[in-house]
């Protein structure tokens, strides 16, 4: 007697393995974070926990919800255009930093912004002065640091100021601003204070006259 066939289930394909994502991947997500920063989508807050979960990201799969709710993250959207008064940013240039240890650090006058410096000061005292400075890029992060000490930030009035931090037992203050001309430098205050004080606010009456005509000529345009 034959013995009855049983039906043969059908075989379940199965997924694909996860794609590792690479560090090429993980700077594109951070600079599409930056964009969506600079245009006042995200906060500051929100913009530091999302950047380091981009870097925390192994897969191409944890990379993606990070900017699923970002227009540059659609792919009929026209790629962005660097405004003509900022150079092309250049990722190997390294972060400045200004560190003052039961001291004084200082950086003011006509210089070069970076797109990131670091700010420390443990019973000392850093100021950082912008109000003369050259602006190569639109977006330039600050992270300030402030143990038994005192970080000040001046910039002028025509640009945008935010920023987002706390103080233990101290100040964090960031006087906020929003600058009519589309294409100023957006500058972002990020950290703490802790018996300490973080200040960043505008100088009266100091002003980038002729942003763009600046930069132009500052790069030889």
């Amino acid at each position: 007697m034959d013995l009855e066939k049983q039906p043969q289930k059908p075989a379940v394909p199965a997924e694909p393995p996860a794609i590792r994502a690479s560090d090429a991947d993980r700077d594109r997500i951070a600079d599409i974070l930056r964009d969506a920063l600079a245009e006042g989508r995200i906060d500051a807050e929100e913009h530091g926990e999302r950047v380091e979960a981009a870097y925390r990201a192994k897969t191409l799969g944890e990379l993606e919800p990070l900017v699923r709710d970002l227009p540059a993250a659609r792919p009929d959207r026209e790629p962005a255009r660097q405004p003509h008064a900022y150079e092309p940013e250049d990722p190997a240039v390294p972060d400045d930093r200004l560190i003052a240890v039961f001291s004084s650090a200082t950086r003011k006058g006509r210089w070069r912004v970076g797109r990131r410096t670091h700010a420390f000061s443990v019973f000392g005292s850093v100021e950082i002065d912008l109000t003369e400075a050259i602006f190569t890029q639109r977006l330039t992060t600050i992270n300030a640091t402030s143990v038994f000490g005192n970080v000040e930030i001046r910039v002028p009035e025509n640009i945008t100021l935010r920023g987002g931090g706390s103080g233990i037992l101290g100040n964090f203050e960031v006087t906020t601003l929003e600058a009519t001309d589309p294409e100023a430098p957006v500058v972002v205050i990020n950290g703490f204070a802790v018996l300490g004080n973080v200040e960043a606010r505008p100088k009266r009456g100091k002003r980038i006259a002729d942003l763009h005509g600046k930069l132009r000529k500052h790069m030889g345009g």
